[in-house]
């Protein structure tokens, strides 16, 4: 199999982070395949929110051949590694960049050469035009700073545009969406970006359907109907900055299988793989964007009682305002409503709690204020598509294994990653 290229084409003011973090995520995943010695191959479908299912098959010096799904991929690999720990344990040798095993990357911008980012940190850079005989697997577009008087190089824009037929999938970091955008690949398709530029995204670009929640979106796009860009393959998007490592480890997992995601991850000391449903930002810091403001005091109140009656009469009297004068003003400083706030809150502790715990659901739904199991399911399959017992599943992994240097116990959940 020869190695994937993954080219990230980026304009002046790039963000670093955007564009370093899923370098770091497919350096990782090299050094994991070079530790193993071997190579793999997997293709799959996702449901459009980071979380895939498909088919595909995986070598490693001829030790596994199979067929698997998502569910089935890390049994596959333990048919031959005995756990997904064994990799950590294999003498890593240094990958070659002349001769990579699963990726090779290139940082490409319209000029070449040096180009500045946002942090004054001059990064050297290849030429895109030099870049349009040679096949690319991925192509990756990072964010740059945006404001209402930011214009897009036209000729950045116009490369993509021209470029990304020839790519099996496009990806854009953070604010880079808006030059897909720009370009016209995310017309008709559901997009991410920053939570603090999507209203600016939606209403430059009205054909778009934007999301801020989700830390990553998978648009399958129109497939074998084509499109108006060309470009008729998969389309993914991210949330802020540190959301493109999820992003790339989402990518890593669909080319590589589970196994060598999760060693990429450990590698990063990335204790979550979040999927990319989840929400970009905690109800915690969504509550702590009013710090200062009237209702400071009744969002710290609210998370230390969740297991009580949590209604707007109840709140207003502890705010010591009438419900319908409490009601208004809560909206109008904190931008929704009581209930979903309660509602945020709640379903935060009790996904804190099976990241964190082994505590049964009945407890954890007593404890977080849902009542009953019933209701816990009910607002994470509604919230996040999947049963709670899922959702601890996915933790896992990185919660039995500690990656070195960093302590047991150290919280894998830290809330705010990715904004």
């Amino acid at each position: 199999m020869s190695a994937r290229h993954i080219v990230f084409a980026v304009a002046p003011d790039l963000v670093l982070l955007d564009a370093c973090g899923p370098l770091e995520a497919f350096w990782r995943a090299e050094l994991t395949m070079a530790a193993g010695g071997g190579y793999g191959h997997h293709t799959g479908n996702g449901d459009g929110n980071g979380n895939g299912t498909g088919t595909g098959t995986g070598t490693d010096h001829g030790a596994n051949h199979g067929n698997d799904t998502a569910a089935s991929r890390s049994a596959a690999t333990r048919n031959h590694t005995n756990s997904d720990h064994s990799l950590d344990a294999l003498p890593t040798p240094a990958p070659s960049h002349t001769h990579p095993v699963a990726y090779r990357t290139t940082i490409a911008s319209i000029e070449g050469g040096v180009l500045q980012t946002f942090i004054g940190l001059p990064i050297v850079t290849e030429r895109l035009d030099a870049l349009e005989t040679e096949p690319i697997d991925t192509l990756i577009v990072p964010g740059v700073p945006i404001d209402s008087h930011c214009k897009l190089q036209p000729e950045l824009v116009a490369w993509i545009r021209r470029n990304a037929p020839r790519a099996r999938r496009v990806c854009s970091v953070c604010t880079g969406a808006f030059y897909l955008a720009a370009a016209g690949l995310l017309d008709g398709r559901r997009a991410t970006t920053h939570w603090r530029e999507a209203a600016q995204l939606a209403r430059r670009f009205p054909n778009v359907q934007v999301d801020a929640d989700p830390i990553f979106i998978r648009d399958p796009g129109p497939g074998a109907t084509g499109s108006a860009s060309g470009h008729s393959g998969a389309v993914w998007t991210s949330a802020g900055v540190t959301a493109g490592i999820d992003l790339a480890l989402a990518l890593i997992e669909e080319d590589l299988g589970h196994a060598v995601a999760m060693q990429a991850a450990r590698r990063l000391v990335v204790f979550m793989k979040r999927p990319g449903g989840q929400s970009q930002f905690s109800a915690a810091l969504a509550a702590q964007a009013s710090a200062g403001g009237p209702f400071e005091a009744l969002h710290s109140w609210m998370a230390a009682h969740l297991r009580e009656d949590l209604t707007v009469e109840r709140l207003a009297e502890r705010a010591r305002m009438t419900p319908r004068t409490f009601a208004r003003r809560y909206v109008d400083e904190v931008g929704r409503t009581p209930a979903k706030t309660v509602s945020a809150l709640r379903l935060e502790a009790a996904s804190r709690a099976l990241a964190e715990s082994r505590r049964p659901l009945k407890r954890i739904a007593l404890d977080c204020g849902f009542g009953s199991e019933q209701n816990l399911r009910r607002a994470f399959v509604r919230r996040f598509g999947v049963l709670p017992l899922e959702y601890r599943e996915r933790f896992t992994s990185a919660m039995a294994s500690p990656a070195r240097g960093v302590m047991a116990g150290s919280d894998p959940t830290a809330a705010g990653r990715g904004t």
